[in-house]
């Protein structure tokens, strides 16, 4: 692994704002990346209460529709590679699994074991194209935002893993930083994560004077003309 700008510390104060606060300050310090980088379907979310998780990324292709045609022990052998893959991390991870099979969510790759295997080898969570299942049994804290809750495994089996995986819309891959909660997933440049913090106090003291003015009695178009006005001052 290559040598980053950042430190778990960076990632873990990430995870005291939502989603949709980190796409909009990625808005200003990366306005290139405003159509892109981030899941565009909604998800079915293990438990809408966690807090944010946020990680490098551990990037996987899943089928379940049918056998892998591998034997056995292959199988075992893929699965464990992943494993492997996962654990392979300096800093906590997110899984980010994308479902090929034509019909998505056939089987599922996540539930009780799974999870509770993923967090003991540092994985604070997964986001996935494909299914999961356990709810009300995963493992305390660990996040899924999947297509779907399906009952069966099937067929589900590893085909490949640390290239880059297509979710929802969201290209992801491996080792880039991802942030996720009940809203969605964004991809997060490495060269802005120190930057963002600094940018939301400024973007929400700004909605902030925003926020006052539409709450005063006779609210009207020309006071928030100059509330507008005074949050374009503040930086």
């Amino acid at each position: 692994m290559s040598d980053l700008p950042f430190a778990a510390a960076d990632l873990e104060l990430l995870r005291q704002w939502d989603t949709p606060t980190i796409c909009n300050a990625l808005e200003m310090v990366v306005p290139t990346r405003r159509g892109r980088g981030f899941t565009v379907r909604p998800f079915v979310v293990a438990d809408p209460s966690l807090r944010p998780v946020c990680g490098l990324a551990r990037t996987g292709q899943v089928r379940a529709a049918a056998p892998s045609g591998r034997t056995r022990e292959d199988d075992r052998a893929a699965r464990m590679a992943w494993y492997d893959y996962v654990a392979d991390a300096r800093l906590p991870t997110i899984a980010v699994i994308e479902d090929l099979d034509e019909e998505p969510g056939f089987g599922t790759f996540f539930g009780e074991l799974t999870s509770t295997l993923h967090q003991g080898l540092g994985c604070l969570g997964c986001v996935t194209s494909g299914a999961f299942r356990d709810l009300g049994a995963l493992a305390p804290g660990f996040q899924i935002l999947g297509g779907m809750v399906n009952p069966s495994h099937a067929f589900l089996h590893v085909v490949d893993f640390g290239r880059e995986a297509l979710v929802h819309g969201m290209t992801c891959g491996h080792d880039e930083v991802v942030h996720a909660d009940r809203h969605g997933a964004v991809v997060i440049p490495d060269h802005a994560v120190r930057q963002l913090p600094a940018v939301i106090d400024v973007l929400q003291r700004r909605e902030a004077v925003v926020m006052e003015a539409a709450r005063q009695p006779g609210f009207s178009p020309d006071m928030l003309r100059e509330a507008f006005r005074q949050a374009d001052e503040i930086d």
